[in-house]
Formats: structure tokens, sequence, C-alpha cells
């Protein structure tokens, strides 16, 4: 999940440039390898990224049932937002090889306003998953209290980017954002490192 999105966040660097459609369009036509492999990172960092709900849904059920089928039904909302959207950024590609410059502009527009209705879920789903951490036992209480934080990164880039275009272009600007990438990245790290406190889970699930 964090290589394909990594990856796909890359290319996008590369390849869309803000404020200058017409070398956004010759780039992507000019790369269209590279450009293609960007998308499919991306749908594959949300596949993988249900994997990764579905799992931690399982993993955490025990500590509380409803907020786990919180956190997992926002992530099933985010899913086929984010991947439409996806299909808007082909869709950008298709018209810049038409040389179709107006509808180019529509289609990246589309492409990003779909990915910040989706960062909304993005946002949102930290708060049940920082809460069954901290309430778990089984996994350290100020990773809990991390994601809970970091909750707001997303929702505060969807108000910046929506209301107030132009301010959310650095990371710099919304230090709730530098929280979330590190909860999200610490939980990670901690799951694949340490992982959990076997006794404690099994005591929870009884």
């Amino acid at each position: 999940m964090l290589a394909s999105g990594s990856f796909a966040g890359f290319v996008a660097s590369r390849l869309i440039v803000r404020e200058d459609l017409a070398a956004t369009s010759s780039k992507i036509v000019a790369s269209e390898a590279l450009f293609r492999l960007g998308i499919a990172g991306s749908l594959i960092m949300m596949v993988a990224w249900l994997f990764y709900a579905l799992l931690l849904y399982r993993l955490l059920r025990s500590v509380d049932k409803t907020s786990a089928m919180a956190m997992l039904g926002l992530v099933l909302a985010s899913v086929p937002i984010y991947m439409l959207s996806q299909g808007y950024l082909f869709a950008a590609f298709l018209a810049a090889s038409s040389q179709l410059q107006e509808q180019v502009e529509l289609f990246l527009n589309l492409h990003r306003f779909g990915t910040l209705v989706a960062a909304i879920f993005f946002g949102l789903w930290l708060i049940p998953l920082g809460y069954l951490v901290f309430k778990s036992g089984f996994l350290p209480r100020f990773l809990g209290a991390l994601l809970m934080v970091g909750s707001l990164g997303y929702l505060v880039l969807f108000f910046q980017a929506f209301f107030l275009p132009g301010t959310e272009r650095t990371l710099w600007s919304n230090p709730f954002l530098i929280v979330t990438h590190l909860s999200e990245l610490a939980l990670l790290l901690w799951l694949l490192v340490k992982g959990v406190n076997v006794g404690q889970w099994q005591q929870q699930a009884v």
C-alpha cells in the first residue's frame, strides 16, 4: 500500500504541472507508459488499503464492534470515490492525446475534486481506528491518540483546497497533515515490526 501509493504520488509530481495545462498535456502524452503505471499504482494502493482495513477490522472488532464497523464503512465509502477519480485522470490523458485542452482541464479538475472528497473519508476513518487502538490494550495508547489527532489532517486539507484554493500547496501550511502521515506510518511499522500483545488480544477476544 505504501509503496504503490508513493510511486503514484511521484508520477503525479513529475507529470502534472499546476497552473500549466499545456505542459501537463504534453508531459502525460509523451510519458504514456509512466502515466498509466501511476494510475495503476493508485488503484493497487486502494485495493491494498481495502484489505488492510478488513484485517484491522478482524483485529480490532473485539474491542468495540460498532466502532470497528464504522471504521470499515468509512473505508468502503472512500474506495469507489477515489477509484472513480482515477478514471477522470485517464480521461484527461485521452483528451490530451486528442489535443482537447478544455476537456483536459475539466477532467483534471474532476479528478482533483474526487480525491478531495475521498480525503474526507481518509480523515474520518482515523477517528474510530484511533479510538480502537487507544482502547485495545494490545497496541500502544499513544498510537491511538496520534491517529485521532491525525484525522484532522485530511479534513483541514479538504477545507483549504475547496474554500481557500492554493493554501494547501505546501505541506507545512497544514501541520495536522504531518501528524496524519506520521501516525499512519507509525501504525504500519508497529504492526510490521512489533505486532500486537498476543496475550492481551486473546483476552480481549474472549
